[in-house]
């Protein structure tokens, strides 16, 4: 595996519980998360920047 530095985008949501599940969902889907953050968050779009450290799976790279 190779570790990757990415950025993506979620939707805002209402708890911080759920958003950090959004959150984890979307990372898993391209590999295995090492360690993220939220880097910015747009109120008028309602978007959240992430930044992560990821393991991408073979397959993704």
């Amino acid at each position: 595996m190779s570790a990757y530095l990415i950025t993506i985008e979620v939707a805002l949501q209402d708890s911080v519980l759920v958003l950090e599940a959004v959150i984890q969902a979307e990372l898993q889907k391209r590999g295995e998360p090492f360690q993220w953050a939220v880097t910015d968050v747009d109120c008028q779009r309602q978007i959240v920047s992430v930044d992560a450290l990821l393991w991408l799976k073979p397959e993704l790279i």
